[in-house]
């Protein structure tokens, strides 16, 4: 084209600046402009126009230039003369100081009907009044009339068309980072650590900055300022001052996104993760189940050689993970949520949702886990209540103190005490061959008489006669001792009496 043309198409200094704010806020052109046109046609009706008026305003983006339109639709003559009539009924009660009755809400429209239309003066114009501007108006048509713009109409309105624009231009990226992110809702997103502010954590996600609650946290991480980390985009509501992203590091559902990331065969749908149970920064548990059966769904979650599972690991910084298969036989996915530890068998309570599990001796405190991890995960994975028992009676007295004092953490003096005090209540005796047991209590006697220096005393020889014990002695036959001992110590009654 010509110099003339290609001048015309230059960009002028006005777009440029308004291409800078729709690339700098996210924002479309086409909003920029609405909110430019809202914003002049604000500062207009202030200044130089009436309530009555509808206006509209075109706004040229390239050159700046703008005209001022009033917009209205022709309408029956009848609609504005009924207007007018109860116009006049109302300023008639106002003079005379009665009470103006309030006009009744229309009532609901029934299916068929068309809403009654009423007259609005600031954006319809009757038919009689339209022919004047306008000869061949028509009902339904729209009169525009151009409005006259003031020469300094520019330099007075520059102040309130500037609030305007400040504030829709404010709530346009509201709204944009709001509807962005609100379709992210229940994904995973990139962020880094910001700062604290008390005990909550702000992460840069890039056009805005999220929030992570302390309940979203995890414990045993120690979130440093500009640290690169994966976040679960937990929740996105409008708060006063725009959007509020919440992201979590601590939710099951973190753990569910990271394998379908890692592992194609969940992402494609081949396996399923079916129950997903965790404690954040600790141990977790994961249910996955194959739509085919030539399909290993451990094989496909742990990867060759651990390498898909441990980058999950990594991720969720050091925490552990157990993949297990997920079975429809209640009884059988009980078991495998129990493991490491070997289950023998299963009973069910259907009417309350509990579970027995009957382990043996040496893996009861496996079953239980450090501070009852293990059973607590399992339950929270099959939906359970999960009781953890010995097969045979619960074993022996001393190895059921051992394993409910590690389960609680309490010491095994204090679980042997409860156990004494539930021996003297039920009674119960159990008879056990003691001559071993009463070698090894005069061994320790003599070796602490000789490190306190004490006289000693004659040692009895052990003979074929047993000798009492004195915790507890019932009287037997010379050939057994008996010591009072429950025959049973249910673990989970220990656990109670313990934790009251």
């Amino acid at each position: 084209g010509t110099p003339q043309d290609y001048t015309k198409n230059m960009p002028t200094e006005l777009s440029l600046a308004i291409q800078q704010i729709c690339e700098e806020k996210n924002l479309t052109l086409e909003s920029v402009k609405e909110t430019i046109e809202a914003a002049i046609a604000s500062a207009y009706r202030k200044d130089f126009g009436n309530k009555l008026q509808n206006l509209k305003v075109d706004f040229d983006v390239e050159t700046g230039a703008f005209d001022v339109f009033d917009i209205k639709e022709v309408v029956e003559d009848e609609l504005k003369e009924e207007y007018e009539k109860m116009k006049a009924e109302m300023e008639a009660l106002r003079e005379a100081g009665e009470e103006i009755p309030v006009m009744k809400e229309r009532e609901e429209i029934k299916e068929g009907e068309e809403e009654e239309k009423r007259f609005n003066p600031k954006n319809m114009i009757s038919l009689s009044d339209a022919k004047l501007e306008k000869e061949d108006a028509k009902i339904g048509e729209q009169i525009i009339k151009k409005l006259a713009v003031p020469a300094d109409f520019g330099r007075m309105a520059a102040q309130t068309a500037k609030q305007v624009i400040v504030q829709k231009l404010r709530e346009a990226e509201r709204n944009t980072i709001f509807n962005e992110y609100k379709d992210k809702q229940g994904e995973l997103i990139m962020g880094t650590i910001q700062r604290r502010e008390g005990r909550v954590v702000l992460v840069d996600l890039g056009t805005t900055t999220g929030v992570m609650p302390p309940m979203d946290q995890v414990e045993k991480e120690n979130y440093r300022s500009g640290q690169r980390l994966k976040f679960y985009l937990r929740a996105v509501e409008e708060g006063q001052r725009g959007p509020e992203i919440i992201v979590s590091r601590a939710t099951p559902e973190m753990l569910r996104k990271l394998f379908k990331l890692e592992v194609p065969e969940i992402n494609s749908g081949a396996v399923q993760i079916k129950a997903v149970a965790r404690e954040a920064g600790n141990r977790s548990k994961i249910a996955v189940w194959a739509k085919d059966d030539s399909v290993d769904p451990i094989g496909a979650c742990v990867g060759q050689r651990g390498t898909r599972i441990q980058t999950v690991i990594n991720e969720l910084g050091g925490e552990k993970i157990d993949v297990i298969e997920w079975d429809e036989d209640v009884k059988k996915f009980i078991e495998k949520a129990l493991s490491p530890a070997k289950v023998l068998a299963v009973e069910l309570d259907e009417e309350h949702k509990v579970a027995k599990a009957q382990v043996n001796e040496d893996q009861y405190s496996l079953a239980i886990g450090k501070a009852g991890q293990n059973v607590r995960l399992a339950a929270k994975l099959t939906g359970w209540k999960i009781d953890i028992v010995m097969a045979g009676g619960g074993g022996t007295p001393e190895e059921v103190v051992e394993a409910v004092a590690e389960e609680t953490g309490e010491t095994n003096e204090a679980v042997a005490e409860i156990s004494e005090e539930r021996k003297e209540k039920s009674g119960e005796v159990t008879e056990i061959k003691s001559e071993e047991k009463v070698e090894e209590k005069e061994k320790k006697k003599k070796k602490k008489e000789e490190k306190s220096g004490e006289p000693k005393a004659e040692a009895e020889k052990p003979t074929d006669t047993p000798v009492e014990i004195p915790v507890a002695v019932a009287e037997t036959p010379a050939e057994a001792v008996t010591e009072e001992i429950p025959a049973e110590i249910p673990a989970e009654e220990a656990v109670e009496e313990i934790k009251e």
